[in-house]
This record gives C-alpha cells, sequence and structure tokens, in this order.
C-alpha cells in the first residue's frame, strides 16, 4: 500500500497547524463533507469545494485508503442568512416559483449532479438526505436534553450554550470567545425564546404556513440545520472519525456547532482533521448574484457569460482550480482560464508526444527523484500547484527525450508514462479524452451490432426479442428510433 511510504501532513483547522495524518484504524479513511443546500443552481465557489474534496478523496484512493466519504444533500432546515428565525431557503424558492419543496430539491439536485459529472467528480460512498434522517435528529435532540445542554421553548429547542461553555469551548475551532460574543450581540426580533442570543436551534416548530413539518416530541416542525450535518455523520461514520471538510465560511457558526452538539450528546471530540477550502472570486471581487459579479459552471462551459470570450472544456475548468492550494484564495476571470488552457493544452501534447520517445539503454533523467516529488507535492497537504509545477517538468523532460538530447531505458520510460498518467487523471480528475473518445466509438458499435440483431428478430417475427432490446437499450439511456430510412438512435 503506497500510504505506507507516503506519509501524509494536513492542515487542521482545529489546532491551526500542519499535522501527521494518522487514520483511527489504519487503512481505513472516514470523511464527511458538508452539501449543498438544493435550492438553487449550484455555485461555482461551492464547485471548487467540493472539486477540492473530490481531489482529496482520489489521492487517499490512489494511496491505497478504504475510504467511506459521506456527502450530504441538505433538503431543509437552512433558514435565508443562516439564522435561526425565517424562512427555509427550499420553502421560500418552492413559494416563489409556485411548487412543491421537493420539486424544487428534486431540480437542483439533478443540477447539481450533471455538473459535478461532467467535472468529472467521483460519486461520494454515500450522499444521504437531511429529510431521510429526522428520526436520528429528533434523537439526538432528546439526548442532549436529557444531559442538560439543550431546552425547550414554545415548541422549539435551543442548545445552552452559556451552559455547554462551562465545561467546554464554544469557539474552539474558529478561535472565538464566547464571553465576547455575548457582549457584541444586540437582542434582535426572533429571540425571546433563547435564554441566550448565541444559543442556536436545534428543532424549530414550524408555522401554520410551513409545509416541511414533522412530528416530534416538542412540536410539528423541522430541524435546524447544524444538526442535520451531526446526525447523518455520525451515523455512517460513527461518534469518532477522521476528517470533516467544507468551505471556510462555514467553520463559524456550522462547523462549531456541530463540535458542540456532538460533545454534547456522546461526550466525545467527533472529528480527528478539520480541512477547510478558501474563497473562489471573479475579477477580484466576491461573487454575488446581487451585484452581477456571479457565473454559473455551465456557464463556463457555453461561454454564455459576460465575463467569458469563449466556453472552455470541463477539463480546462478543472485543470484552472488544481493550479491554486485548496486552502488560498482563487481568482477566476477570462485571462486566468485563457492561461490555464494553454498550460493543459501543453500537458495533453505532451502526453500525446509520448508515443514518439525511444527507450535506451541507459537513463540520464531520474525518474525515481521526479516521481517522488510528485508525492511529496501531495503529501505536503494535498498541494496541488506544486504536483502541477513537477508535471511541467515531466513536459521538459518529455521534448528532451523526443529530441535526444536526454536518454530513458524502457522500464523508466513506462514507470514515467504512468506516473504522468496518475496524476493528471487519477488524482487530479481530469478527464481522459482519448480514453473517452475510444468508449464512444466502443459504445456505438455495440449499438450498431444490437440494431442489427433487432432487425433481423423483426425480420424473423421476433418481436418479443426486437422489444426487448429497444426496451434495454432505453433503459440504458439510448432512444432507438425507426424511420423509411433505417433506425437509428440518441443519447
Amino acid at each position: 500500500m503506497l500510504y505506507k511510504s507516503n506519509p501524509l501532513k494536513v492542515y487542521n483547522s482545529l489546532s491551526g497547524k500542519k499535522e501527521d495524518f494518522t487514520p483511527i484504524h489504519e487503512g481505513n479513511v472516514g470523511m464527511y463533507v458538508c452539501g449543498p443546500t438544493v435550492y438553487s443552481n449550484v455555485h461555482l465557489g461551492n464547485v471548487r469545494t467540493f472539486m477540492s474534496f473530490d481531489m482529496i478523496y482520489r489521492y487517499l484512493l490512489h494511496l491505497g485508503y478504504k475510504v467511506r466519504y459521506v456527502r450530504n444533500i441538505t433538503d431543509v432546515g437552512h433558514i435565508v442568512d443562516d439564522v435561526d428565525d425565517g424562512e427555509d431557503k427550499i420553502a421560500k424558492k418552492a413559494r416563489l416559483e409556485q411548487l412543491e419543496p421537493m420539486e424544487i430539491v428534486q431540480r437542483y439536485t439533478v443540477d447539481f449532479h450533471e455538473i459535478l459529472g461532467k467535472l468529472n467528480f467521483l460519486p461520494p460512498s454515500i450522499e444521504p438526505t437531511a429529510t431521510g434522517h429526522i428520526i436520528e435528529q429528533i434523537e439526538i435532540v432528546k439526548k442532549i436534553i436529557e444531559n442538560g445542554l439543550a431546552y425547550e421553548s414554545n415548541g422549539s429547542v435551543y442548545f445552552d450554550v452559556v451552559k455547554y461553555n462551562e465545561t467546554k469551548h464554544y469557539g474552539v475551532l474558529s478561535g472565538r470567545n464566547i464571553d465576547e460574543m455575548l457582549a457584541n450581540t444586540r437582542d434582535t426580533d426572533g429571540q425571546s425564546d433563547k435564554r441566550n442570543p448565541q444559543d442556536f436551534a436545534l428543532w424549530k416548530k414550524a408555522e401554520p404556513e410551513h409545509i416541511m413539518r414533522w412530528p416530534s416530541p416538542w412540536s410539528d416542525g423541522f430541524p435546524g440545520w447544524h444538526l442535520e450535518c451531526t446526525a447523518m455523520s455520525t451515523k455512517y461514520l460513527g461518534q469518532h472519525f477522521d476528517i470533516h471538510g467544507g468551505g471556510m465560511d462555514l467553520k463559524f457558526p456550522h462547523h462549531e456547532c456541530e463540535i458542540a452538539q456532538n460533545e454534547a450528546c456522546t461526550g466525545n471530540t467527533p472529528v480527528n482533521y478539520w480541512l477547510h477550502t478558501n474563497m473562489l472570486t471573479l475579477n477580484g471581487k466576491k461573487m454575488a448574484k446581487s451585484t452581477g459579479n456571479n457565473i454559473l459552471p455551465g456557464e463556463i462551459f457555453t461561454g454564455d457569460s459576460p465575463f467569458l470570450s469563449k466556453g472552455f472544456s470541463a477539463n480546462v475548468a478543472r485543470f484552472f482550480m488544481m493550479q491554486a492550494h485548496y486552502s488560498s484564495i482563487l481568482d477566476f476571470s477570462d485571462e486566468a482560464i485563457l492561461a490555464a488552457e494553454k498550460g493543459y493544452n501543453r500537458l495533453v501534447e505532451a502526453m500525446d508526444g509520448m508515443a514518439e520517445i525511444k527507450p535506451s539503454g541507459s537513463s540520464s533523467i531520474d525518474i525515481a527523484q521526479w516521481k517522488q516529488s510528485c508525492y511529496d507535492a501531495m503529501n505536503d497537504d494535498f498541494n496541488t500547484p506544486i504536483l502541477v509545477a513537477q508535471l511541467f517538468e515531466g513536459v521538459k523532460f518529455i521534448n528532451l527525450l523526443k529530441i535526444g538530447s536526454e536518454t530513458i531505458t524502457a522500464t523508466d520510460l513506462d514507470d514515467f508514462a504512468k506516473t504522468l498518467r496518475a496524476f493528471l487523471f487519477d488524482v487530479l480528475g481530469l478527464k481522459d479524452e482519448k480514453e473517452s473518445a475510444n468508449n464512444n466509438d466502443k459504445v456505438e458499435g455495440l449499438v450498431h451490432l444490437l440494431i442489427g440483431m433487432r432487425n433481423q428478430a423483426r425480420a424473423d417475427k421476433d418481436f418479443a426479442l426486437s422489444d426487448q432490446i429497444r426496451d434495454q437499450l432505453l433503459a440504458l439511456g439510448i432512444q432507438l428510433k425507426d424511420s423509411k430510412e433505417g433506425t437509428t438512435f440518441t443519447y
């Protein structure tokens, strides 16, 4: 297993420093990442976060770890502006579009999956939904009340932050001081049910017009946003697991509340390593729909945006994002992605040119050292920009080998090619376009073969077989179309 010879260091937001990564169970990693609230098209900044953890997931798999990767779907309980009082984001969108909330959830969950599919994401091991875990959330609330760290008020249940802070540190992740937070918080409307302004909702009583509601011991209502991730992460990864990830905007209050809930319920510190991604800006400014400084992921592919001179492939978009460290601010602009496209094309052209290299009896290039430098980059907190720089060193080697300025043995050449492919496609997650084209050709050949078999079945009046071929292809997303000219198909 590669992980035994490649010790990882990760930057832990909890300690504020890089630490040696040691899983709780050797060879196994449990990782939870806060997924999208599915009330609108997925935001490009969120795509960057999910792509960073897709890369981390890929590298852990590459090292030989068995990874259980859980990324949730938030489909209830996320209040507008991330507060405890107001309208649920999904319910609000449903009201505006005059649809059922679950229609909104379905529409934008499909959009989320389509965008991630185009960008060649690996699916998580488990993708639980908040609405699918209401019972688990109610049980956690019961336990926290039983432990004296939550209270019911007019049908809602709140976490008692001040009481919790008597023995624990509320603010341990974000470095905040509860006394300062309380002193700086003014009373606002809707906080009268709380003992303290910093207390957060575990369960909210639903107003009469609120559609998304479930029965509980306290009221017909819905869970708090923070509670959902606690329930889903611990159900599938246990009370103590390895990695919890998300955008840095979730560090407070969301992740802070998760830590407090877990401690209050089980007495355990839930997570060993907290990893946070940084912001994606657009032309040096924060992305926001309200200011018009915004671009959707799909617009990158089509070029249908005032910020872009043309469309770009999913591979180029992904390569652009991998050129920055996940914890650094990344600025998106037309100039930046054009530069990324040039770099990506250089890499692809160099790899295509490897077929021209003729092996020699000796190697003048130290491939083993170059290979280790690639691993060293990724072992240092998943440093993709340094890895990309090393891949471009590989491009230089290829160009020198092609003109005969350097030599390489057949064994080293094979190792060189495999390493390049592993880091470019398996780790960074770019799609091998040549392999995809070959696979498409194979699929088309198989479909034409089945069309021929179906035509023969129809000629033999074996309509049951004919219909079976048509229906089973349709189930795979391939639709046959019969006409006077013959049978064609579409995906």
